[in-house]
């Protein structure tokens, strides 16, 4: 069985940048608090965890000398502001593709500007954003959300860092359709992203299984598998090694790999091995038949 990853895979600039960002605290001795989890890979966050790294719910659980993190993912101004006054250093690991979204929404509302962000409004990385524009923005899912909007002035249209450019195209068609003013429309899919899938889909035509590493609660996991079963159905998104069953590759002679940009290559590396043993053992049982 021939394993094959896409060209374009793991951890993203944004996720790599904040992982460091932590480790050089840790290197200086600090006391490491993040708010909310780092990055979307439980196996990654238990790593750190393991260094001493501990997660918190809020700017008001800091407590003594610590040095607070602010996620990948960003949090509000205000959140940004009470950490700030209660801890004795804060670390921006918001990723820059991030705070692109931000500071576009920021001067949208300065300017009285609608702002339509197509993403998903529960996830932390808009619920940061909106903080932006607290008066000004409406999050949609996609473009059949547009429809119960109010009607909006002179619309900015951006996207979460990690949807399908499909759905934030036909979502700012949709506020086009409906603007009395031409939207000013800003795709703010991060690169990593659309390499990341586009890599993914040139795959999975070439294969007959495929495996997404990432965490099962990640935006750009969950699109990657999306992307992945386009073209070949028998894909799945998996955390760890341990949930490949090899019944699932029953009759795969190529299977394709790729990852969340949340996934660090240590895990990669594990899945990709344990592929390999099930296809070695596939061999070795096929060989012993056939003498």
């Amino acid at each position: 069985m021939q394993v094959l990853l896409a060209e374009e895979y793991g951890f993203c600039f944004g996720v790599e940048r904040a992982v460091e960002l932590v480790e050089d605290a840790l290197s200086q001795g600090a006391r490491v608090r993040t708010l909310g989890p780092l990055i979307h890979n439980t196996q990654e966050i238990q790593r750190l965890e393991a260094h001493g790294v501990a997660t918190i719910d809020a700017p008001a659980d800091v407590e003594g000398e610590v040095t607070a993190v602010i996620r990948a993912h960003g949090v509000t101004p205000q959140v940004q502001r009470e950490l700030e006054a209660r801890a004795s250093h804060v670390v921006d690991a918001t990723c820059p593709f991030v705070t692109k979204v931000q500071k576009l929404a920021e001067r949208a509302a300065a300017e009285g500007r609608d702002v339509v962000i197509v993403g998903n409004p529960d996830h932390p990385e808009m619920i940061g954003v909106v903080g932006y524009a607290p008066n000004n923005s409406y999050v949609v899912r996609d473009a059949g959300e547009v429809a119960n909007l109010p009607a909006l002035r002179a619309p900015l249209v951006v996207s979460q860092t990690t949807i399908k450019l499909s759905a934030f195209l036909e979502a700012a068609e949709a506020v086009r359709a409906k603007a009395d003013s031409e939207p000013q429309i800003v795709n703010t899919i991060c690169s990593a992203t659309r390499d990341r899938q586009d890599a993914a889909r040139a795959l999975a035509g070439q294969v007959e299984a495929f495996y997404v590493i990432g965490g099962k609660h990640s935006s750009n996991s969950l699109k990657l598998l999306s992307v992945c079963k386009e073209s070949c159905e028998r894909s799945f998104l998996i955390e760890t090694p341990q949930e490949i069953d090899a019944e699932d590759l029953r009759g795969v002679e190529r299977v394709g790999v790729t990852a969340g940009a949340s996934t660090p290559n240590w895990l990669i590396e594990q899945v990709v091995a344990r592929l390999r043993e099930i296809g070695e053992a596939r061999k070795e049982t096929a060989d012993a038949l056939a003498v």
